[in-house]
């Protein structure tokens, strides 16, 4: 076996974990496809002979990838959305196929990727490596051209933000389904108080519609939240239990139409927060012939 072979064999057998670096960094299936491939173009070209981790060099080498993503993404956006839903993993509720699950290792919920779009790039990188992959700071300090130290700040920072807005799931899926049910059969019902319920106090509802329509939504309380969902339920009567995310949530369509794909963070029996994607470009970009 030649050392191109070798390499190539390598790469592959660490390609699981690297497209899971990259979808936590990205928040897109087909963005961290991409940065692998790109991280496979430079692994090719470099010299390895120096190279004693090599797991860690191709995590390295993917995260400066998506990082160098993650700042062109921002200088395109003249004007940020003030909500931006990644794309989410959709699979029926009797569960993911093994490269999804693999992807969603560690219950990397959509309200977590939520919380992660509103960090600098330099913070999502150092808190994803180190606290979802555990890379020492010393590390991480290189690629973001900061000392260890400062990585350590970015990413204790990026995780107090985390916690305070995106509330670890309950485990128990099938309490999760059954409050995510509750949800929508007082939203049917036009049920307001049962409505409020369900929902916690402080609910948040997170809404992207997309750049081009300019249309995110941000609603906080459990009146707020109740008011909207009654509306749209009489506009998008047809709803298809899904996991999102390997989470409790459901597909909304219209006339065989996706409209949505809504993700739900359930803790102590009451949802505390709604995500929902409704782009219909990206929509589209989504393979959600599994639940149909």
């Amino acid at each position: 076996m030649d050392e191109n072979e070798w390499l190539t064999e390598r790469f592959e057998e660490h390609r699981t974990r690297l497209r899971a670096v990259a979808y936590r960094m990205l928040g897109s299936v087909s963005e961290a496809d991409d940065a692998v491939q790109e991280a496979w173009l430079r692994v090719s070209r470099a010299d390895t002979d120096e190279v004693v981790n090599l797991r860690a060099w191709l995590t390295t080498v993917v995260a400066r990838v998506c990082l160098n993503m993650l700042r062109s993404r921002q200088h395109r956006q003249e004007e940020p959305l003030d909500v931006r839903v990644p794309d989410p993993i959709v699979s029926p509720e009797s569960g993911a196929d093994p490269e999804q699950e693999a992807l969603l290792a560690d219950s990397v919920g959509l309200a977590l990727l939520v919380v992660l779009e509103t960090l600098a790039p330099a913070e999502r990188l150092a808190f994803v490596l180190h606290d979802m992959f555990a890379v020492p700071f010393e590390e991480i300090a290189p690629m973001i051209e900061r000392s260890p130290a400062a990585a350590r700040q970015l990413a204790s920072r990026a995780r107090r933000r985390v916690q305070g807005q995106a509330p670890a799931p309950d485990p128990d899926l099938a309490r999760q389904r059954s409050i995510v049910d509750a949800f929508f059969a007082a939203s049917r019902d036009g049920d307001f108080d049962a409505l409020v319920a369900v929902l916690d106090p402080d609910v948040v509802l997170r809404a992207d519609g997309g750049a081009r329509a300019r249309q995110t939504v941000t609603l906080r309380g459990a009146r707020q939240v109740a008011a909207q969902a009654v509306m749209f339920t009489r506009l998008a009567p047809f709803v298809r239990p899904a996991l999102v995310n390997g989470a409790a949530g459901v597909v909304v369509s219209a006339n065989g139409h996706p409209l949505s794909v809504m993700g739900f963070t359930v803790t102590g029996d009451r949802i505390v927060a709604i995500d929902v994607l409704s782009d219909p470009q990206r929509l589209r970009d989504l393979d959600l012939t599994a639940v149909d």
